[in-house]
C-alpha cells in the first residue's frame, strides 16, 4: 500500500507535535518532514516533494497563504490543506486563491483531519462545515466552455506579498531587504509598488490591508511608524 506522504506547517510546536503524534497512528499516511515558518515549509516541499502539505495560515517569515503559491508553483502535484483557528471569509477567501484545495479549522477532529487528507490526495476538495454554506460568495473560480477551470490572477506578485508581510509585522525596510537577501533600494521600489497597486500610502494603511486579506493575524501586535 502507497501511503500518503505529509509536510507539517506549523509554527506552534505543541500544535504541530499533536498533528504528528495523530498522524503517524494512520498506516497510510507518512510524516515526511515539519516546517516552523512559511519559509521552510517552501524549502522542505521542493525537497520532499509531499502528497500534501497541512499549511498553517498565520506563520512567521512567510505566511501559510504567499507559502503555498510558492510550494504549488515549484511542486504542482503536490495538494495544500489549509488549517487555521480563523473562518473569517478574508482567511478562506485568500486561502482558495492561493491554491489550497481545502480549508479545515483547528477545531476539527483528528478523525476528520485523516479524513481530509485523504479527500485531497484523491483530487477531492474539503472545508469545515461553518465554511461550506459560504463558499458560492467566496468561489474564485470561473469557469470556461469546456468546464475547465480558472483562477483569476493575483493583484500582487510572490515578492510583493513576501515584502508587505514583512512590513506589517513591523520590519522596517533595511530589516525587509535583510530578511528577504535582496537590496535596499529594491525593497523601497517593492513598497512603492505595492503602495501603487493598492492605493495605499502609509505602513499604517498596508497593515490594515494584509490584516483584512488574513495574510497576517489581526493579534500580531504592531509598531506602525
Amino acid at each position: 500500500m502507497k501511503r500518503i506522504t505529509v509536510l507539517l506547517a506549523e509554527d506552534h510546536m505543541i500544535v504541530r507535535e499533536g498533528l504528528r503524534k495523530m498522524l503517524e497512528l494512520e498506516n497510510d499516511i507518512e510524516i515526511v518532514g515539519e516546517a516552523q515558518d512559511g519559509r521552510m515549509a517552501v524549502a522542505l516541499a521542493v525537497k520532499f516533494r509531499p502528497d500534501v502539505v497541512l499549511m498553517d495560515i498565520a506563520m512567521p517569515l512567510l505566511n501559510g497563504l504567499e507559502a503555498t503559491r510558492q510550494v504549488l508553483k515549484a511542486a504542482p502535484s503536490t495538494k495544500v490543506l489549509m488549517l487555521s483557528a480563523h473562518n473569517d471569509d478574508a482567511y478562506v477567501k485568500s486561502a482558495t486563491e492561493s491554491g489550497a484545495v481545502g480549508f479545515l479549522l483547528k477545531q476539527t477532529s483528528a478523525q476528520d483531519v485523516c479524513r481530509a487528507i485523504r479527500e485531497v490526495q484523491e483530487g477531492n476538495t474539503i472545508f469545515s462545515p461553518s465554511i461550506i454554506s459560504r463558499l458560492d460568495c467566496l468561489n474564485p473560480f470561473s469557469t470556461d466552455g469546456s468546464g475547465v477551470t480558472r483562477r483569476r490572477p493575483a493583484q500582487l506578485t510572490s515578492r510583493e506579498m513576501e515584502v508587505l508581510q514583512l512590513i506589517a509585522e513591523g520590519n522596517a525596510n533595511k530589516e525587509t531587504a535583510t530578511e528577504l537577501g535582496i537590496g535596499l533600494k529594491t525593497v523601497e521600489k517593492h513598497r512603492e509598488h505595492l503602495m501603487e497597486k493598492l492605493d495605499i500610502h502609509d505602513t499604517a494603511g498596508l497593515t490594515r490591508y494584509a490584516i483584512g486579506a488574513g495574510i497576517i493575524e489581526n493579534s500580531v501586535q504592531l509598531t506602525i511608524v
